[in-house]
């Protein structure tokens, strides 16, 4: 998911306040819904098995997994590239005149446990859009500001999926909604399906589920505008069952999160066989490989689509859309990859732009990370009026941003490249990685994050951040996307560790983004960039079609790199907890050491050196050098300077490197490692210092203030002008952009 997009909703808002500127139904029923099944029932009960819930408040897991945790890591000599303990086979027909889908699922799940399960958890998303009483809702209503783009739902454009019938073989299976975070009761995000017949160890069991989903208008990764249709989390999708050793459980366990608002999904890995009817004229698009030419029936083609060792599936159908862009990648230990471009009349000019992002994209992650192993990617950019569809992931598809006019020197063009590789990144660190993203966004939005701004950066490419205006004029500033991203994290006051789930923040979902993007940045510098690579290629092939927790992460960085200390340090300040990191240079002082006045010894005598003698003498000796010395820097002389530089630490320790120039060119550079409040270092040589600065290499973008990082001998107005024309020239490009949204 993109934050709307991530750096304008956050480094726009942290820029602007800087500056300044103010920044401010009834579920089982409905007009073709068939009668609820009987045994629903209204209050949750305990389960039959005695299996329990993961927490509420459950988040980053500090203890790592055992190594055979999920089946073990995949050598890629196994029948199937993951361990599928799901399989979906599905009907689904599209009425777009309604708005809505009517499905037959059939559900088979295997018990990986060492116990009989009687009781299965079954997510039903769609419900966060049935009303304003869902746990979904109830977190926007308590939320400072709009939501995303602020798109509200108006009477008449809510959602909702209905349940009509579920059975266990010839056996009716009862239904409970759940509240597994202590939701309000009328959210129905959760339901419980108590079993006729418990699924022993080992075993398998097959449900035929009949379901109604009405899709509300899109004001969040799914939906409709018009006739276009994005149908994300549309059908019944089990939980997982974790067992001990997995993410921190010690015994089975069900991980099923109601829908919150920040929150995404968590799901086995499985196969999918999903056949998607809808009217002939309409451009269908989805998860997977499609299977032949569609089927035509009574004005309705069926598309059927199969995809295996995935974890969700979703889909897109629209009569307005072009013809696709199709094209072909390949690279080393990755198929012959389909790349596929769905997009509408008007954002045609998004299409090829968007096309080589995602071809792009493929290359760079499967160089740094691991070959992409599926056949297919489809990109979506929706419609005018449905952006709040854009910048969204599912396995092998993912939904970008459009714009009519797209040009190297717009932000459009960045915007677009950045969101389009974002939404592919997903398909690793959500895809392929498949952590829990309602408990461990860190290891998802916040990884993927930093991996898309490393491939930002590899390419080179700025954020450029100039008006039509500003362009005519000649003034076109731009912005590293790193540094760029550093101004939309919290730093001088963070509320939230990055590792905390993804629902429970003071300060929202923004910063898991940008402060673990940065964070990460920082580990980067100080453990070096190949190592880093190293050790992400290594979690991604320890870790693949699997679902690791922050604790795996922390441990194969530990490993890879070498620098078990550094990274522990980091992840204890700055992922499990939140630590301000706030060093500065407070004083540089650098003085001419003189003669002073006063007595001493001369013999037997006691001699006085008066100011005014020592005066005549000390300006006898500089002519005297100078005649000497007549090509000698200024802030040399005869006398030594006695240099001091006060730093001041106001945060979490982090290694630092202090480094000192003098007149005469000579550096000192000292560390500066201790966890103190404060340190003075001095130096006494032949020359005045020049300057003072900490972290020089910028290893610490976490850093509350880099401007007070330095300090000259003499006032040097340049950098203050430079950044003040920057910050000017940013706010009046988002100023710009908030006027014309």
């Amino acid at each position: 998911m993109r934050l709307g997009s991530t750096f304008l909703r956050t480094g726009a808002a942290a820029v602007l306040l800087a500056a300044g500127v103010a920044v401010t139904a009834d579920l089982l029923a409905g007009p073709d819904a068939a009668a609820p099944a009987p045994a629903a029932a209204a209050a949750p009960a305990a389960s039959t098995d005695g299996i329990a819930l993961a927490a509420p408040n459950a988040a980053a897991v500090q203890v790592a997994s055992s190594q055979n945790a999920w089946g073990g890591a995949r050598t890629g000599l196994e029948p199937t590239l993951s361990d599928r303990v799901v399989h979906y086979d599905i009907d689904a027909t599209l009425d777009p005149v309604k708005h809505t889908v009517t499905g037959r699922e059939k559900l088979t799940w295997r018990n990986r446990s060492s116990v009989p399960v009687k009781s299965v958890y079954v997510h039903l998303y769609m419900n966060a859009f049935e009303g304003a009483g869902s746990t979904f809702f109830t977190e926007k209503r308590q939320r400072e500001g709009a939501f995303r783009s602020g798109v509200e739902i108006k009477e008449g454009e809510w959602g909702h999926i209905a349940l009509r019938t579920v059975t266990q073989g010839e056996a009716t299976v009862p239904w409970t909604f759940v509240h597994p975070d202590n939701g309000p009761a009328t959210d129905h995000t959760v339901v419980r399906f108590d079993l006729p017949a418990a699924v022993a160890p080992g075993a398998s069991t097959l449900l035929d589920i009949d379901f109604h989903t009405q899709l509300p208008r899109v004001m969040a990764r799914t939906g409709y505008f018009g006739s276009f249709h994005l149908v994300g989390q549309w059908f019944p999708k089990i939980g997982v069952l974790e067992l001990p050793g997995e993410r921190g459980a010690t015994a089975p366990r069900w991980n099923a999160h109601e829908m919150h608002l920040n929150s995404e999904f968590y799901a086995d890995f499985g196969s999918y066989d999903v056949r998607i009817s809808a009217p002939k004229e309409y451009t269908v698009g989805a998860t997977g490989e499609p299977q032949g030419a569609p089927v035509e029936k009574n004005g309705m083609l069926t598309h059927r689509y199969v995809q295996g060792d995935v974890h969700d599936f979703a889909w897109t159908a629209d009569k307005r859309s072009s013809k696709p862009m199709v094209e072909t990648w390949t690279g080393p230990g990755s198929p012959n990859v389909t790349v596929t471009v769905l997009y509408p009349p008007e954002y045609a000019a998004s299409a090829a732009p968007a096309m080589k992002a995602a071809k792009d994209s493929l290359t760079y992650f499967s160089n740094t990370l691991g070959p992409y192993p599926y056949k297919t990617l489809t990109v979506v950019i929706p419609p005018h009026n449905a952006e709040e569809a854009g910048g969204m992931e599912y396995p092998t598809f993912f939904t970008a941003e459009g714009y009519a006019r797209v040009e190297p020197d717009l932000m459009n063009q960045y915007m677009l490249d950045f969101v389009t590789i974002h939404e592919f990144g997903h398909g690793y660190f959500y895809g392929l990685l498949a952590n829990n993203e309602f408990e461990e966004p860190v290891l998802d939005e916040g990884l993927n994050e930093y991996w898309d701004l490393r491939m930002i950066r590899e390419r080179g490419q700025q954020i450029h951040a100039a008006s039509p205006f500003m362009r005519r004029i000649g003034i076109t500033p731009s912005f590293d996307a790193f540094a760029a991203e550093r101004t939309g994290t919290p730093r001088n006051d963070p509320a939230d560790a990055p590792g905390q789930n993804a629902y429970d923040r003071l300060q929202d979902i923004g910063p898991v983004y940008s402060r673990t993007a940065t964070l990460m940045r920082d580990l980067e510098a100080r453990v070096g960039k190949e190592p880093m690579e190293r050790a992400f290629k290594e979690y991604y092939r320890r870790w693949k079609f699997r679902h690791p927790s922050t604790a795996d992460l922390r441990e194969t960085l530990a490993e890879v790199t070498g620098q078990r200390a550094a990274v522990e340090a980091v992840f204890a300040q700055q992922v499990y907890a939140v630590t301000r990191v706030d060093d500065r240079v407070a004083e540089l002082t650098s003085r001419e050491q003189l003669p002073l006045p006063g007595t001493r010894q001369a013999g037997s005598n006691w001699v006085e050196d008066k100011q005014d003698d020592i005066d005549k003498r000390v300006e006898k000796e500089r002519e005297a050098w100078k005649k000497a010395n007549p090509k000698a820097k200024e802030g040399t002389g005869p006398y030594p300077f006695r240099t001091e530089v006060l730093v001041r630490r106001n945060g979490a320790a982090v290694p630092q490197l202090l480094t000192v120039k003098f007149a005469d060119g000579s550096v000192e550079n000292v560390r500066w490692d201790a966890n103190e409040s404060w340190h003075k270092f001095s130096w006494t040589k032949p020359a005045e210092a020049v300057s003072a600065e900490l972290d020089p290499q910028r290893s610490h973008y976490l850093d509350v203030n880099k401007l007070d990082d330095s300090r000259t001998i003499k006032a040097d107005a340049s950098a203050s002008r430079r950044w003040g024309m920057d910050v000017s020239a940013f706010i009046e490009y988002l100023l710009t952009l908030i006027a014309t949204v």
